[in-house]
């Protein structure tokens, strides 16, 4: 099969044939039908986080079961489905309290002793997040992936694979954005945009978007922002402490920064929530002022939306096609393969919200 592999950090991926095993016990091969180009694999081809190397990337997809291994019950040939990189074990502590999404999925790997799910003649190619979706076929454990109506077009599917999950669920399971309050969302990429849009299904009563790109806060008003603040035009905290009298009941960094971690929990009133969804370089510090722990703010983590995939993940299906998740603005452009390192580049030009790479099915 084709597939974009990174063997060096720093360089474009390369499009290369990458040879894929056959199902084992539990294991699903699906047809990759949409994979999003997200900024978290920018991250690892720029270094930001270390993984081992030559590894095929992507994790944001969707597609149609192709073949099923032993003792697969789930799902069967032919079924539409959507993959999360939040691969769970079903029996862990994190997974029995109803924290799948922080089960370290060790089990769903295959082990050392085992062969390569992907390889290049003797060596082996790193699956990046469970997934691997930059390629045209994928094989991945039954628990990283769910079934969905058949009539969700695959390529908006794509997005519910991580983006969308990230940002909707950082509202409605991490934080828990309450009706009627105010929120700020820093950052109107593709999972800003998600977190604004599941801010409005919350029916939070103020939704303020940060950004720095006029377009970008522009289509954020078409995702359900009441107001926008342009952070290249003065301090944000500043602006919106005066906007709300003193600050916002919930806020999120969408970015990935330092100083914007910083700002999303300094733009909180007394009692608020800063949730952090964007992923901070890997051995970053962040400074915040311990006399607001006082005031009972606070800073929470984020990992994909603390998600529960296999129940959340059919519900944004349903939201879509009610009309309430807002998909079809959130796809900047279809691409191909071919294309993924145009659409890196993209990506650092921040103008884009998600392009999305097609396959044939």
């Amino acid at each position: 099969m084709k597939a974009a592999v990174l063997h060096e950090v720093g360089q474009p991926l390369a499009i290369e044939d990458v040879s894929i095993d056959k199902p084992g016990p539990r294991e699903v091969l699906v047809r990759t039908a949409a994979a999003g180009v997200c900024h978290s694999d920018l991250h690892f081809i720029e270094g930001l986080y270390p993984y081992r190397l030559p590894v095929v990337l992507g994790h944001e997809s969707a597609g149609i079961v192709e073949q099923v291994g032993s003792d697969v019950t789930y799902v069967k040939p032919g079924d539409h489905v959507i993959t999360c990189l939040s691969a769970f074990c079903g029996h862990c502590e994190a997974c029995t309290t109803g924290h799948p999404s922080i089960c370290d999925g060790r089990e769903t790997r295959r082990r050392r002793d085992q062969p390569p799910r992907l390889h290049q003649e003797d060596r082996i190619v790193q699956q990046f997040a469970n997934l691997s979706s930059f390629a045209e076929q994928m094989l991945i454990h039954e628990h990283a992936l769910v079934k969905i109506r058949d009539e969700m077009p695959l390529d908006k599917a794509a997005l519910i694979g991580c983006g969308v999950t990230t940002g909707v669920g950082a509202v409605h399971n991490t934080a828990k954005v309450e009706v009627g309050s105010t929120v700020a969302v820093i950052g109107c990429g593709g999972v800003g945009l998600s977190c604004i849009n599941g801010a409005a299904i919350a029916g939070a009563g103020r939704i303020i978007a940060v950004d720095r790109v006029g377009s970008k806060l522009n289509l954020a008003k078409e995702f359900g922002a009441t107001d926008v603040v342009d952070a290249s035009k003065g301090d944000p905290v500043e602006q919106i402490k005066e906007m709300t009298g003193g600050g916002v009941h919930f806020s999120f960094e969408a970015i990935g920064l330092k100083q914007t971690t910083e700002q999303a929990f300094d733009m909180l009133r007394p009692g608020g929530a800063a949730t952090v969804i964007g992923m901070v370089p890997y051995g970053t510090k962040v400074e915040i002022h311990a006399a607001d722990f006082l005031q009972e703010k606070k800073l929470l983590g984020c990992a994909m939306g603390s998600n529960r995939f296999r129940v959340d993940m059919p519900r944004y299906v349903d939201f879509y096609l009610s009309g309430r998740l807002k998909l079809d603005d959130l796809l900047s452009e279809h691409i191909k393969l071919e294309q993924v390192n145009d659409a890196m580049d993209a990506l650092k030009t921040g103008e884009v919200a998600r392009n999305v790479m097609i396959f044939d099915t």
